[in-house]
């Protein structure tokens, strides 16, 4: 189960790494909120290809089909623990995050800021981002989480128009026309 785990690790790398993979996976960083339907909100396109990326490493290693199932029951569980908008108390959370990943070192995954984006790609065991050094302890999450303003789970909305947020890159560049506004005398 662990080799299956550096797999999926593997795939979520690649699914950041490579733009068209990217595309349906934003919309699992699209969300508002970050919270429990967080960690269970992705495209069907996505979920379709992972699917067929564990069946194959499950036939590659040998694995019984019921691994397969096992495993999966502990990855969706765990990716619902990894996005819950809870706060552990600290001491809870350093003896956890030896273990398992928690909610306050993925949250910095869904920063809105790249190189934090870039980080803490587990949501499963934590091990794979401290070995391929993509870990990120602390980042500016808490910025952008909300934290210490009502909520554990509120992030920045990204433009300042509301829109779902999108990744640096992929933001409309700032040099478009402001929209022309109807005054009280009517229309320009």
């Amino acid at each position: 189960m662990v080799l299956l785990d550096l797999a999926i690790y593997a795939q979520r790398v690649a699914f950041y790494a490579v733009p068209v993979l990217w595309r349906p996976h934003r919309m699992h960083h699209a969300d508002l909120e970050f919270d429990v339907t967080t960690g269970v909100r992705f495209h069907p396109v996505e979920i379709a290809l992972s699917m067929l990326i564990k069946s194959a490493v499950v036939v590659a290693l040998g694995a019984p089909a019921v691994a397969m199932l096992v495993f999966e029951v502990l990855l969706n569980a765990t990716s619902m623990f990894s996005h819950g908008n809870v706060r552990l108390p600290g001491w809870a959370d350093r003896i956890l995050r030896c273990v398992v990943v928690t909610p306050e070192m993925h949250r910095v995954h869904h920063s809105v800021l790249r190189r934090e984006t870039d980080s803490n790609f587990g949501f499963n065991l934590p091990w794979w981002d401290r070995l391929f050094r993509a870990a990120n302890p602390a980042g500016r999450a808490a910025q952008w989480s909300g934290a210490g303003k009502g909520g554990a789970g509120k992030r920045a909305r990204g433009p300042s128009n509301g829109a779902p947020r999108m990744r640096p890159r992929e933001r409309r560049p700032r040099s478009r026309p402001e929209p022309v506004r109807a005054t009280a005398s009517g229309p320009p």
